[in-house]
């Protein structure tokens, strides 16, 4: 971090900034015993005995730095919460701290400069899976409670869950059991992150999310393509016009029956840096119209996720009799996914050639995310985002759901949900070589902290 920047940050937050910048060794030990956790989610990847370390310690982490009674509560999807609290003083409110403590696997490991459970600095950079989702944010919450130590002006509840990367719900389901662990007139979802290193901002919107697997048949079974090439209708040929259907000629996602013209009134997505952050190619060309924030936080997006057909090495010379697709279609607040998904459905079935036999079966929906930003919660979070990094804070979108929002939107309609934390785009999370830049630990810390000192005041 820039001395300059530090020390402008430190004549505007009484100390904080000191004290959170003495405590980021202890953060970047924190950081480096989590990532060498495998806490996938998944006993098919690792086993689960690893999830329950992770989960331990959080629990004691946390307990460490100052919540009562933090344990582990089991969830419906047999995951494991970590769930603590620190009743607040006479008249203060309370804030709702999430995180997860369960990572994506690592994916093709050949694809890691460095070992994925095992953090590495490189380039001012800690590298490891799960550094930025969502064990950054893990370390974030703990240097700011440790910073603010007894001085803590309002009351928490924590929450860290256990499968949010296998999207199972668990937790989803617990709130709505135990409403009462987690009541709070903030929540603060910490599983985003800024627009860019060092510019602040929150997280408005999320996409809802509607899949479906797409299954073309035209024969009885395959036939050898030299006896019946030709008249004999190709299933993965016509899959292939299928999915073509769902895109115009530029490739913008164009649905019968979906607005896909959504406009974006937060911050810009300049287009050179979305290129860069999502590793296009020289010379391709990014597919649709509007700006780069239309597309990709305001308009429906569809996705071809996987193709069952026969591999290219073991292919025979055979026309194929049936083929399959797993579609994925992300939809922008104001779109209703059922509806959306029943319109991907639709469009689908129509645009079939030459008769051929579909069915299409529904996966799991995501809604939509909105927050109102309106209250005394962002109003602190403004202030002390602009104490932390010398500039206003933004709002942007976000392509990915968390279906906990909505759950939370509807369980407590009086909260102000607040997305934030050290997600930036170059962390490339879900991806090789996750990483996470620790001025951004340190800084978003610093947010945090500063937030729950003034959220207490404009709450008096």
């Amino acid at each position: 971090m820039a001395d300059a920047a530090h020390d402008s940050r430190g004549r505007h937050s009484d100390g904080l900034a000191d004290a959170i910048a003495a405590l980021m060794p202890r953060a970047k030990a924190d950081l480096a015993e989590l990532v060498a956790i495998p806490s996938v989610a998944d006993p098919r990847q690792q086993p689960p005995e690893e999830c329950r370390r992770a989960a331990q310690w959080v629990a004691d982490a946390f307990s460490e730095a100052g919540l009562s009674d933090v344990r582990l509560a089991e969830t419906p999807d047999g995951s494991h919460a970590v769930l603590g609290h620190r009743p607040p003083p006479p008249g203060a409110p309370t804030v709702l701290l999430y995180c997860h403590y369960d990572v994506q696997p690592p994916l093709d490991d050949d694809a890691w400069t460095s070992p994925p459970f095992a953090l590495t600095e490189r380039d001012g950079r800690w590298y490891g899976r799960g550094t930025a989702d969502c064990k950054g944010n893990i370390v974030m919450h703990l240097t700011a409670l440790r910073a603010l130590g007894a001085d803590l002006p309002v009351g928490l509840k924590f929450v860290a869950e256990g499968s949010e990367e296998q999207g199972t719900g668990g937790l989803e389901r617990y709130v709505v059991q135990h409403p009462e662990e987690f009541d709070a007139q903030a929540l603060l979802i910490c599983d985003t992150g800024n627009a860019a290193v060092g510019r602040p901002t929150a997280t408005s919107s999320l996409r809802g999310l509607a899949n479906v697997v797409v299954t073309v048949s035209t024969l009885r079974g395959d036939v050898h393509s030299g006896m019946f090439g030709g008249p004999a209708p190709d299933a993965l040929a016509a899959l292939i016009v299928m999915l073509a259907s769902l895109r115009d000629p530029d490739g913008g996602t164009r649905i019968k029956g979906l607005d896909c013209e959504g406009t974006w009134t937060g911050v810009p997505y300049d287009a050179a840096q979305f290129r860069a952050d999502a590793g296009v190619l020289d010379g391709v060309r990014l597919t649709g119209s509007g700006s780069v924030a239309d597309r990709v936080w305001a308009r429906p997006a569809v996705t071809v996720l996987g193709v069952d057909c026969a591999p290219v090495v073991g292919s025979a010379a055979a026309v194929p009799a049936e083929a399959r697709a797993r579609v994925s279609l992300r939809v922008p607040p104001g779109t209703d996914p059922e509806a959306a998904r029943a319109a991907l459905t639709a469009h689908l079935e129509t645009a079939a050639p030459w008769g051929a036999q579909v069915s299409v079966e529904a996966e799991a929906t995501g809604s939509p995310f909105r927050a109102a930003t309106d209250g005394p919660a962002y109003a602190a979070l403004g202030m002390a985002m602009d104490r932390a990094y010398d500039r206003p804070m933004e709002f942007l979108g976000q392509g990915g759901s968390i279906p906990l929002c909505n759950v939370l939107a509807e369980t407590f309609p009086r909260a102000e949900i607040i997305l934030m934390g050290v997600e930036e785009p170059r962390c490339l999370i879900h991806a090789p070589n996750e990483s996470v830049d620790p001025t951004e630990i340190e800084r978003m810390a610093l947010v945090e902290a500063l937030f729950l000192r003034e959220y207490a005041n404009l709450h008096a």
